[in-house]
């Protein structure tokens, strides 16, 4: 079958959260990569929506200066495309509303809310979905052979570490780690550690040392 070319590019990437089978649960999200800048935008807008060179820059310095305006005031503003409002954060730990204070308060971003017209311009995908072909996040972990290969190269040095198996594994700190302690687990583990300092030192199981 002859691999799909078009729709939307997804990743897959691991849960913290397991399965029945031990294994984390999978979520996917769009490929890293795709994205359009606003100079596309502008060149598209001018050749396929009538506007003249600059006018789509200045509508959005327009709208931003007067959304920042009422935005700084406290207000929340909805435009075609959504609602926009500041997000605030409350410093400290407070039990007590008497004990709360404007001094307490600070501005912690902008909260956005798309219009349904948006969510429906959004998923006019008529092309379906396809899988990234690229190596993500930690999907390598599924790669058995990956993994192998990846372990058989830190034991050129005796034993693996953490951040040994991170270089060649391409696994993030979390993920390393969960792998190789996984490997010191079970009726018949494939390998033992040993707590030196601050690292963990990884042996192969059949290793004297151990002893």
């Amino acid at each position: 079958m002859p691999r799909k070319t078009d729709g939307i590019e997804f990743e897959i990437h691991p849960r913290p959260t397991k399965g029945e089978d031990g294994k984390p649960l999978l979520y996917v999200r769009p490929a890293k990569g795709r994205k359009r800048s606003f100079k596309e935008l502008e060149t598209f807008c001018n050749k396929y929506r009538n506007l003249r060179p600059g006018e789509l820059q200045m509508v959005f310095d327009v709208v931003m200066d007067v959304v920042g305006l009422w935005l700084s005031d406290g207000y929340r503003v909805e435009t075609p495309i959504g609602s926009f409002a500041p997000k605030l954060k409350l410093l400290g730990e407070h039990t007590d509303p008497k004990t709360v204070h404007g001094r307490d308060v600070v501005y912690a971003g902008v909260e956005f809310i798309p219009s349904k017209e948006l969510v429906k311009e959004g998923g006019r995908n008529k092309e379906g979905y396809r899988k990234s072909q690229a190596q993500v996040g930690n999907s390598q972990m599924y790669d058995q052979k990956a993994m192998d290969e990846a372990l058989r190269r830190c034991m050129k040095l005796g034993h693996a570490t953490i951040p040994e198996f991170m270089s060649f594994s391409g696994l993030k700190r979390d993920s390393a780690k969960s792998y190789l302690d996984s490997l010191c687990e079970g009726d018949n583990p494939r390998l033992w550690k040993v707590r030196e300092s601050r690292r963990w030192l990884y042996f192969p199981k059949n290793d004297a040392s151990e002893e």
